[in-house]
């Protein structure tokens, strides 16, 4: 699933091809997303500018001078920039055709993904106003983290993939940012103390501003607007390396099952 550096990565890459520009035409080939494509979107945003893109958690807005769009690439979606002359391809669901003579191509292979409108603040939507702080904000600090976990024994984990406690920390960077941290994933929230809560916030920070420069990660499906895969692959110090050596002390990492996801750590350098 398309994580925050991934959703962020995308956002980037379109800007530069999208901002000022008109859209000239929207095509819907598939309305049935996870929630229906508003049957009126191609009418109500043809003609309009797009002024800028932002990103909410995973969700992308598309400010136009009147309303805004909100797309979410769900499981497998990719969003990238081609020749409106081009071909569609099988699960090529949405062109964005804009006066330049690009479109962007929402891809979405599961349909796990959506594409709405709203004329409103998009942050007001009902399904972005009760998102927690960006991890890469100045509200998410030890300060808010500790007392998040005040009290909680779930495992910290969990905690910082709670897209009500932080939004964007998805399963491969909640392993990578608790390993740089130094802290075991099964470990309850309200037991760790007050420091380990200032470096896991820098951690997922820095973890997750790695991953943006390194394009994404690429497990599966996630390629880039350019249609290239993100290389934070590489980078990654314990996700997917069951039995391989850690690249800090060379202790097997190991791994286990936590709330239905994949885990893993390495059993010497995490406490």
């Amino acid at each position: 699933m398309p994580e925050l550096p991934e959703v962020e990565t995308t956002r980037r890459g379109i800007l530069q091809f999208v901002r000022q520009r008109t859209i000239h035409s929207v095509i819907v080939r598939e309305p049935r997303l996870r929630w229906p494509v508003p049957a009126d979107l191609p009418k109500v945003t043809a003609g309009q500018q797009i002024q800028t893109i932002r990103r909410r958690g995973k969700y992308l807005l598309f400010d136009l001078e009147r309303g805004a769009m909100i797309l979410h690439l769900g499981m497998s979606g990719s969003l990238r920039v081609l020749a409106a002359s081009t071909a569609p391809l099988l699960h090529d669901h949405v062109d964005i055709v804009l006066d330049s003579g690009l479109c962007l191509r929402f891809n979405d292979p599961r349909r796990f993904g959506s594409l709405l409108w709203t004329i409103e603040d998009p942050l007001t939507h009902r399904l972005l106003k009760t998102l927690a702080p960006e991890p890469l904000s100045a509200k998410f600090d030890g300060d808010y983290l500790a007392g998040a976990a005040a009290r909680r024994s779930v495992a910290i984990k969990q905690l910082i993939m709670n897209s009500q406690v932080v939004v964007g920390v998805g399963n491969i960077y909640a392993s990578e940012a608790l390993f740089r941290a130094g802290i075991r994933p099964r470990r309850a929230a309200g037991r760790l103390r007050r420091a380990e809560f200032d470096a896991l916030v820098q951690a997922i920070r820095a973890v997750l501003r790695d991953a943006i420069r390194a394009g994404g990660t690429t497990l599966r499906d996630y390629v880039n607007p350019q249609g290239m895969p993100g290389y934070f692959r590489q980078k990654l110090f314990v996700y997917e390396r069951s039995g391989e050596p850690c690249r800090k002390c060379t202790t097997p990492i190991r791994h286990f099952v936590q709330g239905h996801r994949s885990t893993y750590f390495c059993p010497k350098c995490q406490h």
